[in-house]
């Protein structure tokens, strides 16, 4: 299968190319970004949710597929983590 290749605010992310009319693929390609930019923090969920204050349940939804989180979230999420990042603190 063809990959993509995602830069969300300067985190670099592969994932497998779908059909833009499959509304199910979108979400669970952005559970997977969202999976692999709170990787990349180091942390698991509970200390991610916490990290970010966003409820648990919340964030292992928008993890897991079940919910679709908004874009500029993801957007806003991975450059806290890249910034934290290049900062040292994480």
């Amino acid at each position: 299968m063809k990959k993509d290749i995602y830069d969300v605010e300067g985190i670099q992310i592969e994932v497998e190319r779908t059909d833009k009319d499959d509304k199910e693929a979108e979400r669970r390609k952005t559970a997977y970004m969202f999976k692999v930019i709170r990787e990349q923090s180091g942390m698991n969920r509970t200390e991610f949710a916490k990290w970010l204050g966003v409820p648990y349940r919340t964030m292992q939804e928008w993890e897991l597929g079940r919910r679709q989180m908004p874009d500029y979230v993801l957007r806003l999420i991975a450059y806290k983590v890249a910034n934290e990042k290049r900062e040292g603190r994480i």
